[in-house]
């Protein structure tokens, strides 16, 4: 047992925006820290996901649009300066989005913690 390899998305970080269905549409932002472990010869990716909700406002009224289409935040590269120069970029990509941007910049209405095998 132990923490898979980059290659083997062993350790990442996930920004994820959008309206879906399981959050029943509502306005939502999602950071994860997703890790693989080795499990038996084979590799369990699991995550920690934080969901910021928000309530409606016409900032960011096109968001259903946004999920998908445009590229959201995923990062692999190992924890240290790469590491950082990939968030930081991520960081720079949300402040070209307006609709992404003013959620980022909005308070939250509510938010849920949770952790479980991905995929």
């Amino acid at each position: 047992m132990g923490v898979a390899p980059v290659e083997e998305d062993g350790d990442g970080f996930i920004v994820q925006w959008g309206r879906w269905s399981w959050d029943d549409g509502q306005p939502s932002l999602g950071f994860t820290r997703q890790v693989g472990v080795w499990e038996e010869g084979e590799v369990e990716l699991w995550g920690v996901e934080l969901t910021l909700y928000y309530g409606e406002d016409p900032a960011w009224a096109g968001l259903g649009s946004l999920a998908w289409n445009d590229s959201m935040g995923f990062d692999f590269d190992p924890i240290g300066p790469e590491r950082s120069v990939a968030l930081d970029g991520i960081a720079a990509f949300v402040a070209t989005i307006p609709e992404v941007r003013a959620l980022w910049q909005a308070v939250p209405v509510s938010s849920a913690l949770k952790m479980e095998r991905a995929g």
